[in-house]
């Protein structure tokens, strides 16, 4: 039997002298509250309680044992109060991870903002290491992960934060060498620079995108910033976050190829764990990282990166 069940009835009789009112104090029986007392006395190994017909007095070890239960059971309320109250609070660390390439462009940007708009929630941002298991950021340690593919798992919450643009560029000088696509079936004549996990590029959007499995590979890597990087140098075509290359298309060091063939977004997901309701310095970095990509279009292109 719960031992807390048991030092719970046994303090109670020993404060108002009797199991009947224990019962009433407990919503509980005379028989019952007695059963709990002479199994705590069971468990103990010694009699807490002289038990007559017309009263109940505590034995000397049970004097003892009853402040000790009653202190025990007092902070175990008061803790239990101090975590229910941090909860619900803006406070606390707050353990976030996601994947290099977004962390160091647009999240890296926001969950800075965020630390400084919620000092009193220690932040640690860790880039890189996500696992294919969605779950598994849990037991990692951390409190939420930031996902850019769609995910289905009943194990875990999640949230839509935005939408994330991509653009098929190019440099002008590997175009005037190898000519401008067209269509999107003129890849296959042109070298491409393609992200490992991205093997395959879906163009156009809804009923009318179609896949596109690259054959013509020139230049791999895990990093979009490695990608662009060899973008800018010429060596191909590639397909790479709308905001991490952003000054090179205003520049005109890369180019947008394809205009009437749209690139789909990447949705920007945050999952966290199960339980309801979510701590409160959960619900304020989800609220605050919407927000701020709402707010934070990428200048002077249409607003496609807010949430839906």
């Amino acid at each position: 039997m719960d031992r807390m069940l048991l030092m719970r009835s046994f303090v109670t009789v020993a404060q108002l002298g009797s199991f009947s009112g224990a019962a009433r104090a407990l919503s509980s029986s005379g028989s019952l509250v007695s059963r709990h007392v002479a199994e705590l006395e069971r468990q103990v190994g010694v009699r807490l309680v002289n038990r007559t017909a017309r009263s109940v007095s505590l034995t000397e070890p049970g004097l003892r044992y009853a402040e000790f239960a009653a202190r025990i059971l007092k902070e175990i309320e008061a803790e239990d109060a101090s975590i229910a109250d941090l909860h619900d609070r803006a406070e606390g660390s707050l353990n976030i991870i996601s994947p290099k390439w977004i962390g160091s462009l647009d999240l890296g940007d926001a969950i800075a903002a965020f630390s400084t708009t919620y000092p009193k929630i220690a932040v640690r941002f860790e880039l890189g290491g996500m696992s294919d298991r969605t779950y598994d950021f849990l037991d990692s340690g951390f409190d939420i992960a930031l996902h850019t593919r769609d995910l289905r798992d009943s194990s875990v919450h999640l949230k839509k934060i935005a939408s994330l643009p991509f653009v098929l560029c190019a440099s002008p000088e590997y175009l005037d060498r190898h000519g401008t696509p067209l269509h999107p079936n003129d890849l296959n004549d042109h070298d491409c620079l393609v992200h490992v996990n991205e093997p395959v590029w879906r163009l156009g959007h809804g009923s009318t995108s179609t896949l596109h499995k690259i054959r013509n590979v020139a230049y791999s890597s895990n990093s979009y910033i490695a990608l662009q990087k060899a973008a800018v140098h010429g060596r191909g075509l590639a397909l790479l976050p709308q905001r991490s290359v952003y000054d090179d298309l205003r520049s005109g060091t890369l180019q947008v190829l394809l205009h009437d063939t749209p690139v789909p977004e990447r949705p920007l997901y945050a999952i966290y764990g199960p339980g309801r309701p979510a701590p409160r310095k959960v619900t304020v970095f989800l609220e605050f990282l919407s927000e701020w990509f709402k707010d934070n279009p990428i200048p002077g292109f249409a607003s496609t990166s807010a949430a839906r």
